[in-house]
């Protein structure tokens, strides 16, 4: 599958614009520096861009802010969450302020679920 222009572009303007918990997350797992593997950020599949991924074991992390807790973006969530499972990846799902007040439990989430 051909990936759209359009999804390229974002990617790219997402990864020049990061937010300060996924430039947080980003530190330890670029250059493979955690635990080996590599990591991929806001890496296309299909028709989402997702946060981070480890293609080779199928894990998929999101951090989400605020807005994730609307209605209209829970449902959204909901769906893209339900299609890249169904594509073999495994979603992980931080809110921002885990990252802030419990980094190292979330690290050891993603360290748990890569093994």
């Amino acid at each position: 599958m051909k990936i759209s222009d359009n999804l390229l572009l974002a990617s790219r303007s997402l990864r020049k614009n990061q937010t300060p918990w996924e430039a947080k997350i980003w530190y330890y797992l670029r250059r493979k520096q955690f635990k080996g593997f590599r990591f991929r950020r806001q890496f296309v599949i299909g028709h989402y861009i997702v946060d981070f991924c480890c293609f080779e074991k199928k894990l998929v992390i999101e951090l989400d802010g605020g807005q994730h807790n609307e209605k209209y973006n829970k449902l959204n969530d909901t769906e893209r969450t339900r299609i890249l499972e169904s594509q073999g990846f495994k979603v992980l799902r931080f809110w921002n302020n885990e990252v802030d007040d419990n980094f190292d439990g979330v690290l050891e989430t993603i360290l748990n679920n890569l093994n």
